[in-house]
């Protein structure tokens, strides 16, 4: 993979792990509901009115990637961070969703799993486990208050990984007959899972969260506070969702995956650096080893093992116009 696309990749990495301090900073303005369903909706108008549907995604599909990627996800995810879940933390806790898909696609859709993929799920649940451990001994006697917040960050992983399978198999029918989809296909299928949120999640914050909270969060939009909460949303919306995910679509349409993916493990370790800079957070060296077991366990499970080289064959003859 060629440099720039290295810094391209190493770029979407930063600012997907600089919003997880955009979130915090929005949690501190709006109850988390209503923070999520607002998230999507300022997304989701425009690419209804000017985004065509990709083409060959059944519907059912379509919203089981939404309901898992953009409900479940981050209604967990925001409600973990508003009862106490550093942003540092969530940013790597929510790797989880990578063993998640890997159990989730071998029991549900039947696949395969190689002894590597099982070995770095081992490993990443072992960090897992252990960092939950830690969170409850530090909560002391209140265990639960420690450790809620890490459950729930773990659902929104699971969550997220249910959305993988939504987004797998959106493309099964076409992938079967050989027709893969564009990148400009692909992009249009994550804009448009912004489309299926904003309902659900405005309806639940007006069950739970209830109209006094809902008219409280707008008010105060001009204090400190509210000015930060506007911009996380910004940086969230503008930068991290759309930048952010054209580029790393481009990427990965045009490099092998096994290059770009890798990538995406450097968005906890930005996400805990830049919590600890701009917070204040303070993260147990125990967590952080932990983390690195976690992140290793991820990466175990999507390398692929070398293959042996097969004996040298004289080389065909190139045509001239092939490159």
């Amino acid at each position: 993979m060629p440099l720039t696309a290295r810094l391209l990749a190493l770029l979407v990495a930063v600012t997907w792990g600089l919003n997880f301090v955009a979130i915090h900073a929005s949690l501190e303005q709006f109850p988390p509901l209503l923070c999520a369903a607002v998230r999507f909706a300022v997304i989701a108008v425009p690419v209804v009115l000017f985004v065509p549907r990709p083409r060959g995604v059944p519907l059912r599909w379509l919203l089981a990637y939404g309901a898992g990627f953009g409900v479940a996800q981050f209604v967990f995810l925001y409600t973990a961070m508003a009862v106490g879940m550093p942003a540092g933390l969530a940013s790597l806790v929510l790797q989880s969703s990578a063993p998640f898909t890997v159990v989730l696609a071998g029991v549900l859709l039947r696949e395969r799993l190689s002894g590597r993929q099982v070995a770095g799920v081992v490993v990443a649940v072992a960090g897992l486990a252990g960092i939950a451990a830690s969170r409850a001994e530090l909560g002391g006697t209140d265990v639960w208050t420690t450790l809620l917040p890490v459950v729930l960050t773990l659902l929104g992983g699971l969550g997220w990984a249910f959305g993988n399978l939504g987004s797998r198999l959106a493309w099964r029918e076409r992938m079967a007959l050989g027709q893969p989809p564009t990148a400009t296909e692909s992009l249009r299928l994550v804009l448009w899972v912004s489309v299926v949120p904003p309902l659900p999640l405005a309806l639940a914050s007006l069950v739970l969260e209830g109209p006094a909270r809902i008219g409280a969060a707008f008010t105060g939009l001009g204090s400190r506070t509210g000015l930060l909460a506007i911009a996380g949303l910004a940086f969230t919306v503008l930068i991290a969702t759309l930048v952010g995910q054209v580029v790393w679509s481009a990427l990965m349409a045009r490099h092998p995956s096994s290059s770009v993916a890798p990538f995406s493990m450097l968005v906890p370790v930005v996400g805990m650096v830049a919590a600890h800079v701009l917070l204040g957070e303070a993260t147990p060296w125990r967590e952080v080893a932990l983390g690195a077991v976690v992140v290793g366990g991820v990466l175990l499970g999507a390398s692929r093992p070398r293959r042996r080289p097969s004996a040298p064959t004289a080389p065909a003859p190139e045509p001239a116009l092939s490159r």
